[in-house]
């Protein structure tokens, strides 16, 4: 048995100063039935906690580390940058360099802004879609995340999903008068709102391949439906690629299945590792943003110079040839693995990967939507966290979260945790 008395003894110390202890909710890992553990280092595809207990990690600080930990070429960009300094306020020549690159890898982007977070981008984004449009209704999809901006907290996954809360108290009804959330994946629906409502649409946001309710792609056609419909409307049609981006491929979901969106909010591996966002999108769209135009957004930190050397080293090393195709075959292994003993243990288990990401659901029916994900069996998936955490293997502390492989795993640690899955399930069905 493993001891987790350091951990035990920080959550306790941070509930008293820290509201539940952490600082972003699904770390607190309340649906899983356990305390955290407090994370002291990380290197390659390992992490090891305050008691000094390592595992192989497949959360990847929620997925920006797809080189793994502490990449060596990341940590010298960082390291470089901070001898001239940490924050100007003030355009620097790497801000330049990175939207130049996140521009020439994503065709749909033409100009880009660089902001802190992923929710940032995308509540951004959508202000952009509004000041540009003219008209006020925003589309999301049950299930999706897309940050914690007040509008977007309707059916939403990740933490909400977790926690189980419908909405958000503080949010007033007023604010998501205008906001209309559909299932994922029901392109019927979808087309009966735009039908009714479609000339009063700004925008419609997707996460184009699910990340916050567990994995779950897109089924074929759906989003060429969307693209169709917003444009037939003159809607914006908004790619939340704060996950997708750089992760299911170098150009994101969009170059996965050939969609091209008016807008795109990228975040998490365009800085990294370290805090960072950003939303691009059409020349004429994107002209309206302050100071070139009227709709106003602005950030002191942003364009951050260690941030944008992260970003600008990361992106240097996964486009080198082979990276893709080594991750996608890494991440094939794993989630083969899973469907593998789910099989043999007789565990109802349902896998979807997409690239390097992976969705593990306990249940034994298709998964396509977030009513699919929450006939999930949560009791069996915390118990299995539980198990696998005892085993050396660091889970997504939520059965509605993604798990991410990095190009630093190898076969052995795939192979590793794949013995761990089968003892573990055998002792959860048996």
């Amino acid at each position: 048995m493993r001891s987790y008395q350091l951990s035990n003894t920080l959550f306790q110390r941070a509930k008293e100063i820290i509201p539940g202890g952490v600082n972003s909710p699904v770390r607190a890992c309340r649906s899983v039935g356990r305390d955290p553990v407090f994370i002291r280092s990380a290197f390659g595809p390992m992490i090891k906690d305050a008691d000094g207990n390592e595992y192989i990690d497949y959360v990847g600080s929620w997925g920006p580390m797809i080189l793994g930990h502490s990449h060596p070429a990341v940590r010298r960009a960082i390291a470089e940058a901070l001898d001239h300094g940490t924050s100007f306020g003030a355009p620097t020549e790497l801000e330049v360099e990175l939207a130049g690159m996140i521009i020439d890898a994503v065709p749909s982007v033409q100009m880009v802004r660089m902001v802190n977070s992923g929710t940032e981008a995308t509540m951004s984004a959508i202000r952009l879609a509004r000041g540009f449009t003219g008209r006020n209704i925003i589309i999301k999809f049950d299930g999706c995340y897309h940050g914690h901006a007040d509008m977007l907290l309707v059916s939403a996954g990740s933490g909400v999903a977790t926690l189980n809360i419908p909405g958000s108290p503080g949010v007033p009804d007023a604010v998501t008068r205008h906001t209309i959330s559909l299932p994922y994946n029901n392109a019927d629906a979808f087309i009966a709102v735009m039908k009714r409502s479609g000339a009063d649409v700004a925008a419609v946001i997707i996460e184009p391949v699910a990340g916050n309710m567990g994995l779950v792609p897109p089924e074929p056609g759906f989003l060429d439906i969307l693209r169709e419909q917003t444009a037939q409307y003159g809607s914006l049609l908004i790619f939340d690629e704060v996950m997708t981006g750089f992760r299911v491929a170098y150009g994101g979901a969009q170059a996965l299945y050939s969609i091209t969106p008016d807008l795109s909010c990228f975040g998490k591996i365009v800085g990294g590792g370290l805090p960072v966002g950003a939303y691009g999108g059409r020349k004429d769209i994107m002209a309206h943003v302050a100071p070139q135009g009227p709709v106003y957004q602005a950030g002191t930190l942003s364009g951050n110079p260690i941030a944008m050397a992260a970003g600008i080293a990361t992106l240097k090393e996964i486009r080198q040839p082979g990276f893709y195709e080594k991750i996608e075959n890494t991440a094939a292994r794993l989630a083969k693995g899973f469907r593998h003993v789910s099989e043999k243990t007789g565990a109802d288990l349902t896998v979807n990967r997409v690239g390097s990401m992976i969705g593990v659901f306990f249940t034994g029916q298709p998964v396509n939507s977030y009513d699919d994900a929450r006939k999930s069996d949560l009791n069996r998936f915390a118990s299995y966290y539980q198990k696998m955490l005892e085993k050396g293997v660091y889970l997504p502390p939520s059965q509605f979260e993604a798990l991410f492989v990095s190009g630093a795993h190898t076969e052995n640690q795939i192979d590793e945790t794949i013995r761990a899955a089968e003892t573990s399930l055998k002792e959860i069905f048996d």
